[in-house]
């Protein structure tokens, strides 16, 4: 990948005055724009600060809100940009008014920097990470996990006799909102982009397939719903799946638009609502969701719970070193994927 850049430099800018306690490798983008843009630099590991936990990273998730912040399309205070919005580790040390212990398992979600060999957490992000958990599980399942967890017990509470339409249903997250929305009991429809795929989603629990490239989804699922609609659309896609989506739900149904790997969606007149049959929808977020450590310990302990039950199982699609980031990135941003990628340190 690039050149390691001085630490002086990008050290100060993203970190400051802070006491440096050693060195560690990490990726930024710098400045924002395209895979070429990613560095891989060296940088001080900075001593945690009031409540704040350092940890040190075994395993990083992939996510497409990295690619977002990367390009500048979700704007980053600082710059060079720290990219990575979960990872699981050990903790290194912990600052005044935390209770972590160093060696402590841990995973978390929603503090951006993880795309490093250490990083500082606010302790309210961290969760304990189970010793039956790998740590490519726990860093696997803590955004899109609990991304699927909040869509299908919080934003549309799933339960037996629901029927939802799940795109991308292959996916990192879509693998596994099929999978959590089966455990609420719902039937689910999965859109698919090859037959490959399809079967993964059945290996998921899908109990439908749609052929996306292949099959019109909207009359396919009319068709499995006999014209009825579905109760909820969970939509990551955006812009080339979004309008077709609405006219797949039933009359008072629920559109949940949770990413745009497509694009984004662009305006919307509220009154389509209305003339599609009083629908609902919602663009919601996991900081909303998980902002009470209350929800998070939650949310996060069914996930690890599952997966020691062997309920839930996930899909790790590739794992690469953390100097090849931008490989990662070409990979998830080729929407060919199917499952979770990490890097490694």
């Amino acid at each position: 990948m690039r050149l390691s850049t001085t630490v002086s430099t990008i050290g100060t800018i993203l970190y400051g005055g802070r006491r440096r306690i050693g060195y560690m490798k990490a990726i930024v983008a710098d400045p924002v724009g395209g895979r070429g843009n990613l560095k891989y630099v060296d940088l001080p590991v900075p001593e945690p600060g009031d409540g704040e936990v350092l940890v040190k990273i075994e395993a990083i998730g992939v996510n497409y809100i990295d690619t977002y912040f990367r390009t500048g399309f979700y704007k980053a205070p600082e710059n060079p940009v720290r990219l990575g919005n979960e990872a699981a580790g050990t903790v290194v040390k912990g600052g005044k008014g935390t209770n972590w212990q160093a060696g402590q398992r841990v995973a978390y979600a929603m503090a951006r920097g993880s795309y490093a060999e250490y990083a500082l957490v606010p302790q309210h992000f961290l969760v304990a990470l189970p010793e039956d958990v790998s740590f490519e599980n726990g860093a696997a399942v803590m955004l899109q996990g609990m991304t699927a967890h909040y869509l299908a017990y919080s934003t549309f509470p799933l339960k037996a006799g629901n029927i939802c339409l799940i795109h991308a249903a292959a996916g990192g997250a879509g693998s596994l909102l099929v999978q959590i929305a089966k455990i609420a009991g719902a039937t689910v429809i999965g859109t698919v982009s090859t037959a490959e795929k399809a079967q993964i989603a059945k290996e998921s629990g899908a109990d439908h397939t749609i052929l996306y490239n292949d099959e019109d989804f909207v009359a396919e699922t009319k068709r499995i719903t006999n014209g009825k609609g579905v109760d909820v659309v969970y939509d990551s896609v955006g812009k080339t799946t979004f309008h077709k989506s609405l006219d797949c739900l039933r009359p008072r149904g629920l559109m949940a638009s949770f990413g745009q790997s497509s694009g984004g969606v662009g305006e919307i007149d509220p009154l389509i609502l209305s003339q599609k049959g009083s629908l609902f929808l919602t663009r919601p977020s996991l900081g909303n969701y998980i902002s009470d450590p209350a929800e998070m310990k939650w949310r996060s302990s069914d996930l690890f719970q599952w997966i020691e039950q062997g309920r839930l199982k996930v899909r790790i699609y590739k794992i690469y070193n953390l100097a090849d980031a931008d490989m990662a990135h070409r990979d998830l941003e080729s929407r060919k994927t199917n499952g979770k990628l990490l890097l490694k340190p």
